[in-house]
This record gives structure tokens, sequence and C-alpha cells, in this order.
């Protein structure tokens, strides 16, 4: 993984965050509210699940 590859992963990752909030920005605040109300140690777990998911996915795909 090189870090051109790194910067192309974080920019697509915007454009689909940046997406989703044109889309349905009713969506997306209601999201985050339910994110904010939120136990600390549901986001824990589920940004742990989520860190090592990319770490696969990304692991997958350099063969």
């Amino acid at each position: 993984m090189t870090f051109t590859g790194l910067l192309q992963g974080v920019a697509v990752v915007l454009a689909l965050e940046g997406i989703a909030y044109a889309l349905a920005p009713g969506a997306m605040r209601r999201a985050l509210a339910t994110l904010a109300a939120a136990p600390d140690q549901r986001l824990r777990i589920g940004g742990l699940v989520a860190a090592v998911l990319g770490v696969g996915i990304a692991w997958a795909l350099k063969g």
C-alpha cells in the first residue's frame, strides 16, 4: 500500500459521505443524532468493527 493509495481511499470516503449529505441531509442529521445519543461502549465496538473490516478489505484487495 502506498501513500497515494491511502489518499485515494480517503478521497473515496469523502466523496461517498458528501453524496450522502447531498442526497439525504435529513437522514444524515437523524443518523448523527442517533450516534450522539449512543453509549460510548457501543460507539467503541462499532468503531473497532469498522476498523477491522476496513483493514481486512484493504489487505484482501492488495492481494
